[in-house]
């Protein structure tokens, strides 16, 4: 404690408050509220701390958002290992687990103009992993953009989803899907929806089928060299 003029001021080392907890808490309020709702005052109120002190850590929100981002890309599993489709397809279910935990951020992963280390190593490894495989500068390139557009769309689309698994499917298809579509009129829709609830269709199943079909367009162009 620090006595100034009959009152108590509580230092930073004894609130606990560091950039670490400050940026861990950032999180678990974009986790719960959305990144929208990530301000230094209600940052300043969770870590019962003056909002001032916050930018002992960081200059501003745009930095930390820069930390809130790199901490999401640390959690995200490194390609590794001989076999580029294998070390890509592992990498990209990693991505998919980490953004389903932290949707807020699958729009602001690309959005960095100062990233952090962890974002860095990412690429490097994402590069290294697809050069090493065959892939020219330029293919790799495409590679990398493609994979990413596929998981982070796939995280967006899944994100918007009305329900979750195959059982809050079957109770929508009855309830809210099926009604809006009689067979006379929609017949396609009607049987689609009919026979996927009865098959139990499960939506999630989809990103390994796609993610298959994006890794066997990109293996004849290993060694090809773009023009």
């Amino acid at each position: 404690m620090v006595e100034s003029e009959g009152s108590t001021v509580t230092t930073h080392a004894e609130t606990g408050l560091s950039k670490e907890r400050l940026v861990a808490e950032a999180i678990r309020m974009a986790d719960r509220d959305g990144v929208d709702q990530v301000s230094m005052r209600r940052l300043a109120t969770a870590l019962g701390a003056g909002a001032m002190s916050l930018y002992h850590y960081v200059a501003n929100r745009e930095e930390l958002i820069d930390a809130m981002i790199d901490v999401v890309f640390s959690e995200i599993d490194l390609p590794t290992g001989d076999d580029w489709q294998t070390a890509m397809r592992h990498r990209a279910e990693s991505t998919r687990a980490v953004l389903a935990r932290h949707p807020w951020a699958t729009v602001l992963m690309e959005s960095r103009t100062m990233p952090g280390p962890a974002n860095l190593r990412h690429r490097e490894a994402v590069t290294a992993c697809l050069r090493t495989a065959g892939f020219s500068v330029v293919m790799a390139t495409h590679a990398n953009w493609l994979l990413d557009s596929y998981v982070y769309g796939y995280a967006l689309q899944v994100a918007s989803l009305p329900f979750d698994g195959p059982e809050q499917l079957a109770d929508a298809a009855e309830d809210v899907f099926l009604p809006q579509l009689p067979p006379e009129e929609f017949p396609y829709l009607n049987e689609s929806a009919t026979e996927l609830v009865a098959a139990g269709y499960d939506p999630a199943d989809e990103f390994a089928f796609g993610l298959e079909l994006v890794l066997g367009a990109l293996e004849p162009l290993r060694t090809t060299e773009a023009t």
